[in-house]
Protein backbone atom coordinates (compact mmCIF):
# COMPACT_ATOMS: atom_id res chain seq x y z
CA UNK A 1 0.00 0.00 0.00
CA UNK A 2 1.47 3.47 -1.07
CA UNK A 3 1.03 5.87 1.77
CA UNK A 4 -0.58 8.45 -1.42
CA UNK A 5 -1.92 8.00 -4.68
CA UNK A 6 -3.89 10.62 -6.92
CA UNK A 7 -5.33 9.54 -10.31
CA UNK A 8 -6.43 12.67 -12.67
CA UNK A 9 -7.62 14.41 -9.22
CA UNK A 10 -8.89 17.97 -10.17
CA UNK A 11 -10.56 21.01 -8.67
CA UNK A 12 -12.52 23.91 -10.44
CA UNK A 13 -13.77 27.04 -9.05
CA UNK A 14 -16.07 28.32 -11.32
CA UNK A 15 -14.01 28.73 -13.99
CA UNK A 16 -10.86 28.59 -12.38
CA UNK A 17 -8.70 25.01 -12.89
CA UNK A 18 -6.83 25.22 -8.77
CA UNK A 19 -6.05 21.57 -10.04
CA UNK A 20 -5.65 20.14 -13.61
CA UNK A 21 -5.63 15.98 -13.27
CA UNK A 22 -2.70 15.46 -10.50
CA UNK A 23 -1.68 11.94 -10.96
CA UNK A 24 1.15 10.90 -8.78
CA UNK A 25 2.17 8.06 -6.21
CA UNK A 26 4.26 9.06 -3.14
CA UNK A 27 5.94 5.57 -1.52
CA UNK A 28 6.44 4.70 1.78
CA UNK A 29 9.84 6.36 3.29
CA UNK A 30 9.76 9.29 0.87
CA UNK A 31 10.20 12.66 1.89
CA UNK A 32 8.63 14.37 -1.59
CA UNK A 33 8.78 17.63 -2.06
CA UNK A 34 5.47 19.58 -3.77
CA UNK A 35 6.99 22.38 -5.31
CA UNK A 36 5.52 25.76 -6.79
CA UNK A 37 5.07 29.12 -7.01
CA UNK A 38 2.01 30.49 -4.65
CA UNK A 39 -1.14 29.71 -5.99
CA UNK A 40 0.33 27.07 -8.06
CA UNK A 41 -2.08 24.44 -6.32
CA UNK A 42 -0.21 22.73 -3.87
CA UNK A 43 -2.53 24.02 -0.65
CA UNK A 44 -5.62 22.91 -2.39
CA UNK A 45 -3.78 19.23 -2.79
CA UNK A 46 -3.19 18.71 0.63
CA UNK A 47 -6.67 20.32 1.28
CA UNK A 48 -8.22 17.16 -0.71
CA UNK A 49 -5.92 14.66 0.06
CA UNK A 50 -6.67 15.47 4.06
CA UNK A 51 -10.10 15.61 3.59
CA UNK A 52 -10.70 19.01 3.75
CA UNK A 53 -12.04 19.98 0.50
CA UNK A 54 -13.76 17.86 -2.18
CA UNK A 55 -12.35 17.67 -5.55
CA UNK A 56 -14.31 18.19 -8.79
CA UNK A 57 -13.19 15.11 -10.39
CA UNK A 58 -10.64 12.21 -10.14
CA UNK A 59 -9.82 10.30 -7.22
CA UNK A 60 -6.98 9.63 -4.39
CA UNK A 61 -6.02 7.68 -1.70
CA UNK A 62 -4.36 8.40 1.49
CA UNK A 63 -3.16 5.44 3.91
CA UNK A 64 -5.49 2.93 1.82
CA UNK A 65 -8.55 5.15 2.92
CA UNK A 66 -10.26 7.60 0.51
CA UNK A 67 -10.38 11.15 2.12
CA UNK A 68 -13.27 11.86 0.58
CA UNK A 69 -15.71 9.51 1.63
CA UNK A 70 -13.58 8.70 5.37
CA UNK A 71 -12.03 12.37 6.12
CA UNK A 72 -12.03 11.67 9.90
CA UNK A 73 -10.12 8.26 9.39
CA UNK A 74 -7.87 9.89 6.97
CA UNK A 75 -7.60 12.80 9.49
CA UNK A 76 -6.12 10.18 12.31
CA UNK A 77 -4.01 8.77 10.70
CA UNK A 78 -2.00 11.22 9.50
CA UNK A 79 -0.10 14.15 10.93
CA UNK A 80 -0.88 17.94 9.46
CA UNK A 81 0.80 21.39 9.83
CA UNK A 82 -0.85 23.88 7.69
CA UNK A 83 0.31 26.96 7.09
CA UNK A 84 -0.06 29.72 9.13
CA UNK A 85 -1.77 28.20 11.61
CA UNK A 86 -1.66 28.90 15.23
CA UNK A 87 -2.78 26.81 18.40
CA UNK A 88 -5.33 27.78 20.71
CA UNK A 89 -4.96 31.14 21.98
CA UNK A 90 -6.74 30.31 25.35
CA UNK A 91 -4.44 27.31 26.28
CA UNK A 92 -0.55 27.09 27.42
CA UNK A 93 1.52 24.68 24.32
CA UNK A 94 1.78 21.86 27.54
CA UNK A 95 -2.12 22.39 27.71
CA UNK A 96 -2.62 21.99 24.12
CA UNK A 97 -0.26 19.04 23.75
CA UNK A 98 -2.08 17.01 26.43
CA UNK A 99 -5.40 18.04 24.58
CA UNK A 100 -3.67 16.59 21.43
CA UNK A 101 -2.94 13.35 22.98
CA UNK A 102 -6.12 12.36 24.84
CA UNK A 103 -8.12 12.78 21.24
CA UNK A 104 -5.44 10.70 19.52
CA UNK A 105 -5.10 8.51 22.38
CA UNK A 106 -0.59 8.86 22.91
CA UNK A 107 0.55 7.54 25.79
CA UNK A 108 4.09 9.13 27.60
CA UNK A 109 2.86 12.65 26.70
CA UNK A 110 4.82 14.29 29.17
CA UNK A 111 8.38 12.44 27.86
CA UNK A 112 7.14 13.77 24.79
CA UNK A 113 6.03 17.23 25.86
CA UNK A 114 9.48 16.96 27.45
CA UNK A 115 11.11 15.86 23.99
CA UNK A 116 10.06 18.56 21.61
CA UNK A 117 10.77 21.52 24.47
CA UNK A 118 14.53 20.56 24.17
CA UNK A 119 14.54 19.69 20.44
CA UNK A 120 13.27 23.37 19.71
CA UNK A 121 14.14 25.10 22.49
CA UNK A 122 11.21 26.05 23.85
CA UNK A 123 10.73 24.38 26.85
CA UNK A 124 10.80 27.75 29.11
CA UNK A 125 7.15 28.27 26.97
CA UNK A 126 5.60 25.51 28.17
CA UNK A 127 3.46 27.15 30.47
CA UNK A 128 3.07 30.14 28.98
CA UNK A 129 -0.18 31.15 26.77
CA UNK A 130 -0.18 30.50 23.38
CA UNK A 131 -1.52 33.79 22.80
CA UNK A 132 1.49 34.97 25.05
CA UNK A 133 3.99 33.49 22.08
CA UNK A 134 5.85 34.64 19.22
CA UNK A 135 4.86 33.75 15.62
CA UNK A 136 8.19 31.92 15.63
CA UNK A 137 7.02 29.73 18.64
CA UNK A 138 3.59 29.61 17.71
CA UNK A 139 4.91 27.45 14.93
CA UNK A 140 7.16 25.41 17.26
CA UNK A 141 3.90 24.54 18.61
CA UNK A 142 2.45 23.29 15.46
CA UNK A 143 5.34 21.50 14.52
CA UNK A 144 5.29 19.14 18.13
CA UNK A 145 1.81 18.67 17.90
CA UNK A 146 2.23 17.52 14.09
CA UNK A 147 4.77 14.69 15.29
CA UNK A 148 3.11 13.53 18.82
CA UNK A 149 1.64 10.86 18.00
CA UNK A 150 4.44 9.48 15.11
CA UNK A 151 2.09 8.95 12.46
CA UNK A 152 3.25 7.04 9.20
CA UNK A 153 2.48 10.18 7.19
CA UNK A 154 2.87 13.40 7.82
CA UNK A 155 1.40 16.24 5.49
CA UNK A 156 3.72 19.98 6.02
CA UNK A 157 2.93 22.97 4.66
CA UNK A 158 5.76 25.55 4.95
CA UNK A 159 7.07 24.51 7.78
CA UNK A 160 9.76 26.73 8.28
CA UNK A 161 8.27 29.88 8.56
CA UNK A 162 9.10 32.29 11.69
CA UNK A 163 11.78 30.05 12.24
CA UNK A 164 15.43 31.02 13.20
CA UNK A 165 18.03 29.48 11.39
CA UNK A 166 19.03 27.05 14.18
CA UNK A 167 15.65 25.45 14.63
CA UNK A 168 15.21 24.64 11.03
CA UNK A 169 18.29 22.97 11.03
CA UNK A 170 16.98 21.14 13.98
CA UNK A 171 13.69 20.48 12.14
CA UNK A 172 15.29 19.72 8.96
CA UNK A 173 17.01 17.13 10.95
CA UNK A 174 14.18 15.77 12.28
CA UNK A 175 12.64 15.23 9.37
CA UNK A 176 15.31 12.84 7.70
CA UNK A 177 15.69 11.34 10.99
CA UNK A 178 11.82 10.64 10.43
CA UNK A 179 11.95 8.79 7.28
CA UNK A 180 14.85 6.99 8.14
CA UNK A 181 12.69 5.50 10.72
CA UNK A 182 10.47 4.15 7.37
CA UNK A 183 7.86 7.50 7.98
CA UNK A 184 6.63 9.34 5.49
CA UNK A 185 6.56 13.27 4.79
CA UNK A 186 4.68 15.07 1.64
CA UNK A 187 6.53 18.63 2.04
CA UNK A 188 4.73 21.36 0.72
CA UNK A 189 7.19 24.39 -0.58
CA UNK A 190 7.66 27.44 -2.71
CA UNK A 191 11.55 26.88 -1.08
CA UNK A 192 13.40 25.04 -3.95
CA UNK A 193 16.61 24.89 -1.53
CA UNK A 194 14.49 23.68 1.31
CA UNK A 195 13.33 20.51 -0.70
CA UNK A 196 16.68 20.29 -2.80
CA UNK A 197 18.15 19.80 0.88
CA UNK A 198 15.74 17.41 2.69
CA UNK A 199 13.89 15.95 0.25
CA UNK A 200 14.31 12.17 -2.12
CA UNK A 201 11.42 12.99 -4.65
CA UNK A 202 9.80 15.79 -5.92
CA UNK A 203 6.88 16.76 -7.87
CA UNK A 204 6.94 20.06 -9.86
CA UNK A 205 3.96 21.54 -9.95
CA UNK A 206 2.57 25.41 -11.40
CA UNK A 207 -0.96 26.57 -12.36
CA UNK A 208 -2.75 23.42 -10.94
CA UNK A 209 -0.56 21.34 -13.60
CA UNK A 210 2.25 19.08 -12.30
CA UNK A 211 5.06 20.02 -14.60
CA UNK A 212 7.69 17.29 -12.97
CA UNK A 213 7.62 14.25 -11.14
CA UNK A 214 10.43 12.02 -10.30
CA UNK A 215 13.85 11.36 -7.92
CA UNK A 216 15.37 14.40 -7.16
CA UNK A 217 18.14 13.34 -8.98
CA UNK A 218 16.61 13.53 -12.03
CA UNK A 219 15.53 16.67 -11.74
CA UNK A 220 17.68 18.64 -14.67
CA UNK A 221 16.09 15.70 -17.40
CA UNK A 222 12.72 17.44 -16.25
CA UNK A 223 13.92 21.18 -15.96
CA UNK A 224 12.31 21.65 -20.06
CA UNK A 225 9.02 21.22 -18.52
CA UNK A 226 9.16 23.81 -16.09
CA UNK A 227 7.21 26.94 -16.34
CA UNK A 228 9.00 30.44 -16.33
CA UNK A 229 7.16 31.35 -13.33
CA UNK A 230 8.94 28.13 -11.44
CA UNK A 231 11.87 28.83 -13.43
CA UNK A 232 12.42 32.47 -11.72
CA UNK A 233 11.58 31.10 -8.34
CA UNK A 234 14.25 29.31 -8.75
CA UNK A 235 16.40 32.22 -9.54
Amino acid sequence: MKPITTENLSKNYGEVNALKELSLDVCKGQLFGFIGPNGAGKTTTIQILTGQLIPSSGNCSVMGLDPILEPKKVRKKVGILPEREDPPSFMTPKEYFKFVADVRDIEGIEEKISEWGERLKFSKKLDKMNKSLSKGEKQKVMIAQTFLHEPELVFIDEPLINLDPVIQERVKEYFLEYINRGKTIFLSTHVMSLADEVCSHIGVIDDGELLFNGKKSDMKEGEEKLSESFLRMVD
